[in-house]
């Protein structure tokens, strides 16, 4: 029977020293599993925190817990692997305060969504972003048509940064609310700028059919031009 307290068991688990090696080597290859799964699941994945940050919690949080509840597992094994995820974790800041390129591949590069009032259509369909999702989150921003977004950026936490134009800068934009933008067709009845409903380019059009000269789509949804509402 195993008695509380037997010290070579709580610190070693009856595993010889020469395991820790062993342990620092899991740590390591786990780190860096953890690091590609997160950078595969994109930003919005971990939002508020950067992908390189989750990882840290996540192997602090699995190291400090196992510990806690499992008699077979060494408390110094634990501690080895605070040691080797520290040492990660200030060898990679340090090459990420040194490199631009290793900075961008840990935590990714900051994304425009929008410029100039339309989709930077390139670089919004390499996200797993919806544009159902993207719509409600400028929403929330008071923003009732891109035309009154200057730029719309997804930062490498997650999030968004939004900037407007001045009022007097406004120009006609695809409205997001959903009842102007159910209106969507393919089909012009009145001649008016339109926007297309997948890209966001905005023109005037003349009644009939017309396909975008953007993104080649041919839904339109009459265009707004009202100010931000503050």
């Amino acid at each position: 029977m195993k008695e509380i307290f037997e010290w070579s068991r709580v610190l070693w688990n009856d595993l010889p020293a020469v395991f820790l090696l062993e342990v620092l080597f899991r740590s390591v290859v786990m780190f860096v599993v953890l690091l590609i799964a997160l950078r595969l699941v994109g930003k919005r994945g971990v939002r508020q925190l950067s992908i390189f940050e989750v990882v840290i919690i996540i192997s602090l949080g699995s190291a400090a817990g196992d510990p806690m509840f499992y008699e077979d597992v060494g408390m110094m094994h634990a501690i080895m692997v605070f040691v080797a995820i520290i040492g990660v974790y200030r060898l990679v800041t340090w090459l990420m305060a040194k490199s631009i390129w290793f900075e961008n591949l840990i935590e990714g590069k900051a994304i425009y969504l929008i410029r100039e009032g339309k989709f930077a259509f390139d670089d919004f369909k390499k996200e797993s972003l919806s544009q159902d999702e993207f719509f409600a989150e400028l929403r929330v921003r008071q923003v009732e048509h891109l035309g009154q977004v200057k730029c719309a950026i997804l930062e490498t936490n997650g999030d968004f940064s939004v900037l407007f134009y001045p009022d007097e800068e406004v120009r006609p934009g695809l409205p997001l609310l959903p009842d102007e933008f159910c209106r969507k067709s393919p089909e012009v009845q009145h001649p008016a700028i339109y926007a297309c409903a997948f890209c966001g380019h905005t023109e005037m059009l003349a009644p009939g059919r017309h396909h975008c000269p953007v993104c080649a789509h041919e839904e339109w949804v009459r265009a707004l031009n009202t100010r931000r509402i503050a």
